[in-house]
């Protein structure tokens, strides 16, 4: 008899500000390290135009003057280096109890690229890892990033999925500290296609390589 699947929360918003869903996060996660036996969660989200540093990022990747400029800019707890956020782009925020799955956290990245690799296959796009590096590349151009903070075997933080943004706000800073390796959009593979249906497709993904059953609860 197959075991019942775990749990897992499902939150498939619109848009909300960075600060907002990253004190979300960060709550989600004290509690999770309060009471392990909490469930999982997963959002799904887009947001206003941000810039995020990881906790090592160097600021040398931005293309302009912090303390000038208009953009908003956030340093936060994930590894990885400088990205950029907006509408367009599906972002993914896993509250996961790795205990329940594996503690090892190169096999969860792994498992993060396998969700948008599959979510690439399915519009008969093959997706690639690259040896030393995190993400998912097509035809040799990033077009989702990861980045994540585990506490405790609890993860936050996730990866981002360019689908449709407008890309010049990728022009302001070497994505991913990656100078040779340009960023795309699916866009310019299948024009037309909407961040509503890459949800679904994300979300079946997710739950079919994590062994999951999404709940979608409203917020």
């Amino acid at each position: 008899m197959q075991p019942p699947l775990k749990r897992c929360f499902f939150y498939n918003l619109r848009q909300m500000p960075y600060t907002d869903a990253h004190i979300w996060q960060r709550s989600l996660l004290a509690e999770r390290i309060q009471d392990p036996s909490l469930d999982d969660v997963l959002i799904l989200l887009e947001h206003p135009p941000v810039y995020t540093l990881g906790q090592g990022a160097t600021p040398e990747f931005l293309k302009f003057d912090l303390d000038t400029s208009n953009f908003e800019v956030h340093r936060v707890e994930r590894g990885g280096e400088v990205t950029y956020h907006c509408p367009g782009q599906v972002v993914g925020y896993p509250i996961l109890n790795l205990q329940r799955y594996r503690k090892d956290l190169h096999w969860y990245l792994r498992q993060l690229e396998e969700v948008i690799i599959r979510v690439l296959a399915g519009y008969g796009l093959i997706g690639d890892r690259l040896t030393g590096f995190t993400g998912v590349w097509l035809e040799g151009r990033k077009v989702a990033a990861i980045g994540i903070k585990v506490s405790r075997w609890i993860t936050m933080h996730g990866f981002a999925l360019n689908v449709c943004p407008d890309m010049t706000g990728f022009q302001h800073i070497v994505p991913c500290g990656i100078a040779d390796k340009p960023v795309a959009s699916l866009a310019e593979w299948i024009p037309g296609i909407s961040c509503d249906e890459v949800r679904s497709q994300i979300a079946r993904a997710f739950a079919e390589v994590f062994d999951v059953d999404l709940i979608e609860v409203a917020r």
